[in-house]
């Protein structure tokens, strides 16, 4: 049985409230994040908010990287969501976490598009329809 997907939920804790309440800091980390675990990188959108906190997400060809951040609880929750098997997004958490001095990580790796009763085997490694690349 294949996933089409794989998708990191990380819970980092007790993170460097600076780090995560800078724009740069956090774009620039995810960017990086992205381009260390092999990804090819689409479209950077992040946004500020007034008083604290950034959300913002790398789309790549394999997905996306996206982050939300609490300054004040010195929190941010990250999704590294990839197809294919090109990826390697432990490369990225693990970046991550030490980027933005995460004290405690919590890591959910869910397993997407399993299908029990595929009247095929699923290849994740190429995406042939325009369709399916539509939902990726």
């Amino acid at each position: 049985m294949n996933a089409l997907g794989r998708h990191l939920l990380l819970e980092l804790f007790d993170c460097d409230s600076d780090a995560i309440n800078d724009l740069e800091t956090v774009k620039g980390a995810l960017v990086e994040a992205a381009k260390r675990a092999q990804a090819t990188i689409v479209d950077v959108v992040f946004h500020e908010f007034n008083p604290f906190g950034i959300s913002g997400v790398v789309v790549i060809a394999e997905s996306h990287l996206s982050v939300h951040t609490w300054p004040e609880y010195r929190y941010a929750a990250v999704d590294i969501f990839s197809c294919g098997d090109t990826l390697q997004p432990e490369i990225a958490a693990t970046y991550l976490v030490k980027e933005f001095g995460a004290g405690k990580t919590s890591v959910v790796d869910v397993q997407r598009g399993m299908f029990l009763n595929a009247p095929r085997p699923l290849n994740n490694k190429t995406v042939t329809s325009k369709a399916a690349v539509a939902f990726r």
